[in-house]
């Protein structure tokens, strides 16, 4: 993403994105360099809610990275500015959704700390006196503003993160269509290269390009917090680890970690890529809704390839023990799902 070259005013904290600092009443603090990049981030949709997997594309762009990162450096990031998460000022969190930044942005014309990089007085300084400049400017009856030492602040600046500032070419167009092209090309010339030396090619027999996963394989996504206000989520989650544990001591049957299916909490991905991306056959989701001191759970188990429902069932409790709860709803869908996936031969 891009840096922004001037001082910002987000709350009542001084941001620097070029020295990585920020800066109140006189205590000041240094910002990681990834951390700065999510804080301008937000600053460029403040009021608006980014979603985890913007986030992890502007920050993280080129690093392959889970949503756990994002977590790690909103905290840090909370804690430089003196944030509570319960009662946020700067940073809020949409369940399920992502971030928002609550504090007003600002750009200031006066940096209040750092210095101007060089580059950017560079650009600003190109003549050694402006006064000559302006009476050239007047001489020759231009139009032109003269060249003053003054950088501009408010201007969108391309600049690296080594404090460099790039300059967009004219000829940067052209020469990135003219790599995309060739790169197009030579894809075609390859896929048909490829094609040519297989007679059993994906391309001449389709079924050979699906990957069969193994039957006896469930993948159990993060359940949904149904409920009103969203203030069940703890119990949603523990309710996907419960079902992780009982369905992964089934003898056979292949249950990937609540680390792996935590990566998709809050994505909206086909069931067919999740099952894909966890190597399953099957995918149990399910949500959570509550009224009064009623709880209802409903789960579901739907087949990846087809992305058919092959199981359902929705299970009604007391809302008392939560624990209670969620072991004896565990072992009710546990016991439901395993003639379905026992009877499965694996490949």
């Amino acid at each position: 993403m891009e840096r922004i070259a001037t001082t910002l005013l987000i709350g009542d904290w001084y941001v620097n994105p070029v020295t990585c600092q920020i800066s109140r009443n006189g205590e000041s603090a240094r910002v990681e360099e990834r951390t700065m990049r999510l804080l301008l981030c937000l600053a460029e949709h403040t009021g608006q809610v980014v979603s985890i997997d913007e986030l992890l594309n502007q920050v993280w762009p080129d690093v392959i990275v889970t949503s756990d990162s994002v977590y790690r450096a909103v905290t840090s990031l909370r804690r430089l500015l003196g944030d509570d998460s319960k009662n946020p000022i700067y940073i809020a969190t949409v369940p399920r959704l992502g971030y928002r930044l609550l504090a007003t942005v600002r750009p200031l014309a006066d940096p209040s700390f750092g210095q101007v990089p060089d580059q950017v007085a560079g650009q600003a300084d190109e003549t050694s006196n402006a006064p000559a400049a302006t009476a050239t400017a007047a001489e020759n009856n231009t139009s032109e503003p003269p060249t003053t030492h003054a950088p501009v602040f408010g201007r969108r600046l391309r600049v690296g993160f080594t404090g460099t500032v790039f300059k967009r070419s004219g000829f940067l167009r052209p020469l990135v269509v003219a790599v995309c092209l060739a790169a197009v090309v030579a894809f075609v010339v390859y896929q048909k290269s490829v094609e040519s030396a297989s007679p059993n090619s994906s391309a001449r027999n389709p079924q050979a390009a699906v990957i069969q996963q193994p039957e006896r394989s469930i993948a159990v996504v993060p359940f949904l917090d149904l409920t009103e206000g969203m203030k069940q989520e703890e119990f949603a989650d523990g309710m996907t680890e419960e079902l992780i544990d009982r369905l992964s001591k089934i003898p056979g049957v292949r249950v990937p970690g609540a680390t792996s299916s935590f990566y998709f909490k809050g994505k909206q991905m086909p069931v067919a890529d999740i099952a894909r991306s966890l190597g399953v056959a099957y995918v149990l989701d399910g949500s959570v809704r509550k009224s009064g001191s009623r709880l209802r759970v409903a789960a579901r188990l739907i087949r990846a390839d087809s992305g058919y429902v092959v199981w359902s069932e929705t299970y009604d409790r007391p809302f008392t023990d939560i624990l209670m709860v969620q072991d004896d709803i565990a072992g009710e869908v546990t016991k439901a799902l395993t003639p379905s996936i026992v009877a499965k031969p694996d490949h």
